[in-house]
């Protein structure tokens, strides 16, 4: 396991969580789904995303107190993030899905479990994984989501035919 403890300030081209592609649900952290949202980041380098994710989520009203993550889907991570003037502690597990990011806030009294759409998915089925993640009764399984997110077919255009 990778420990880095210095606080790291926002990298260089830090855009305050401007476009930034996430969803959540207005009853994140209430526990009644198996998804409370979804994150679709453009890498897999931690010390670049999670700053971004963690401003924009705050100006949703979530201010972010702990962000934990599966070890082996992300490049090393510091421990401590310093973002927006505040520090906010991250952690790596082995035994965390890696398709699942889970943030506390609220004094550890909330938590939300995030669907990582993998950064390599293209466009159209990670907008669709996003959206999906906001709905209620989802199966419980990241593959599950996602299979969805790519079944449902492209939009066809209709043909323009003329009246003769």
């Amino acid at each position: 396991m990778t420990t880095i403890t210095r606080a790291v300030p926002a990298p260089e081209g830090f855009r305050g969580g401007i476009d930034v592609r996430v969803s959540l649900r207005a009853d994140a952290g209430a526990g009644g789904s198996a998804f409370d949202g979804a994150w679709f980041p453009r890498s897999r380098d931690l010390s670049s995303e999670l700053p971004e994710l963690i401003a924009a989520l705050e100006r949703r009203g979530v201010r972010v107190e702990r962000f934990t993550y599966a070890l082996d889907a992300w490049e090393p991570a510091p421990r401590k993030l310093e973002v927006q003037g505040r520090t906010v502690r991250a952690g790596g597990f082995r035994s965390m899905d890696p398709q699942v990011v889970c943030l506390t806030w609220a004094e550890g009294t909330r938590r939300a479990d995030l669907l990582v759409v993998p950064p390599e998915t293209d466009v159209l089925t990670g907008a669709r994984a996003l959206r999906l993640c906001t709905r209620r009764g989802l199966p419980p399984s990241p593959q599950m989501v996602l299979a969805a997110a790519r079944s449902t077919p492209l939009p066809q255009v209709p043909e323009h035919r003329r009246a003769v």
